[in-house]
């Protein structure tokens, strides 16, 4: 039921967006349950990999998900390409009513929304980056305020994981039948 390739046409239920920190842990057993149920999930490690310029196919993809999962680590903001596709998802979010779901791991929501402490660096390093672009900046965190506001789950050092997981596949399974 899943697929990483990038066809066209294909519409997918759930597109996992996070950074290389929790790929090979969470994140790939998050993707794991959701495919177990039946749930067609666009997950980019696979793509990514090949090192190919996929920016617009992954853009396309995210319009053409119901459903966008936002896996937010300490690292998630030290990516320019995590928070292109969040600006995009907040977009769907609003445009279209995509489903949005985020995932706090290890993280606090507070740190995400106010842009505090690993945030706040990795915002500084980009703006030395992208000093003559405001907007795309000003986009990046309006982003992270805007998914950091909604409901979400966290997942902390004490979470149990496998519960955690299967909570957040049943919510989608039902957000995706109504």
């Amino acid at each position: 039921m899943s697929s990483s390739s990038l066809e066209p046409q294909t519409k997918y239920d759930v597109y996992l967006s996070s950074r290389e920190d929790t790929r090979k842990n969470f994140t790939s057993h998050l993707h794991a349950a959701l495919c177990q149920n039946g749930i067609q999930t666009f997950f980019d490690v696979d793509v990514l990999k090949k090192g190919m310029d996929i920016s617009l196919e992954l853009l396309k993809v995210i319009e053409d998900s119901r459903c966008s999962i936002v896996i937010l680590s300490n690292e998630y903001a030290s990516s320019s390409w995590c928070l292109n596709e969040l600006v995009k998802i907040v977009e769907c979010m609003t445009t279209s009513g995509q489903i949005v779901i985020p995932i706090f791991y290890q993280v606090d929501p507070s740190v995400v929304r106010n842009q505090t402490g690993r945030y706040e660096e990795a915002i500084r390093q980009h703006e030395q980056h992208h000093r003559n672009d405001s907007e795309k900046l000003q986009s990046w965190r309006a982003a992270l305020t805007r998914v950091a506001s909604l409901a979400g789950r966290e997942v902390r050092d004490d979470t149990d994981e496998p519960s955690l997981i299967q909570d957040v596949v049943v919510a989608i399974s039902e957000k995706l039948r109504s």
